[in-house]
């Protein structure tokens, strides 16, 4: 079953989230300390994703059409939508917001090179080793991060799954379609430029900035657009 390992990834997200509201009565004091340190190594994670770059310009010229793209489409902005919106059907009683626990769960969650090469092996050898160490971390930090931000964690799971299960459906014809060189600079452009974007998730949880996370995205297809043309043009 090549979606398996997607499944048991949404899965312990789900789990992560419900055992992390079983000990939503920490102090207040504690949680800000608690989301502090979240954050602290929520930047630490991105900084080390970012300089995994073999070309730090790709990394720059990403984000910056990505920032543009995505302010155009106003990316953040809906995402916020889909967020307020399930905080509306499911209520909130004060505990943190169901849309920022929803925005930051996602991008959290999704951004990364463990998605795409776990589903990828999940949907070419049915192999889903990746996936399942991925599942452990992603379940352990929902359980973390919703012990502050609230239960709007648990709707990540979401487009967890339709994300990786969409490659995993179509791992074989991107296998086929995709040489393995351009693959591989792609995952290694695309984490740093995923790192960054983490590293910004990690100024917001302490409260030093407000970036937009969600509006650097597109910078994910502008890093696959600029690798494939650096790749047929061989430079």
């Amino acid at each position: 079953m090549f979606l398996l390992g997607t499944m048991v990834n949404g899965l312990l997200i789900i789990i992560g989230t419900v055992l992390g509201r079983l000990l939503n009565r920490i102090p207040e004091g504690m949680k800000n300390t608690v989301m502090y340190g979240i954050g602290l190594s929520v930047m630490v994670l991105g900084l080390q994703m970012g300089l995994k770059s073999d070309n730090f310009l790709i990394v720059i010229l990403s984000l910056v059409f990505g920032a543009v793209i995505g302010e155009w489409l106003k990316l953040e902005d809906k995402l916020n939508d889909v967020g307020k919106w399930l905080e509306h059907k499911v209520g909130n009683n004060g505990k943190g917001s169901v849309s920022e626990g929803f925005v930051t769960a996602t991008l959290i969650f999704v951004i990364g090179a463990m998605a795409i090469l776990g589903a990828l092996d999940s949907g070419i050898r049915g192999n889903h080793d990746i996936l399942y160490t991925k599942s452990l971390i992603d379940g352990f930090t929902a359980l973390i991060l919703s012990t502050t931000l609230g239960i709007g964690v648990i709707f990540s799971a979401v487009p967890v799954v339709l994300y990786e299960g969409l490659i995993a459906t179509f791992a074989t014809q991107i296998n086929q379609l995709v040489p393995k060189l351009l693959m591989q600079q792609f995952i290694t452009e695309m984490t740093a430029t995923g790192g960054i974007m983490i590293f910004a998730i990690g100024l917001n949880m302490i409260g030093l900035t407000k970036v937009k996370v969600a509006n650097l995205l597109p910078g994910i297809v502008v890093v696959a657009i600029i690798v494939t043309i650096l790749y047929h043009v061989k430079i």
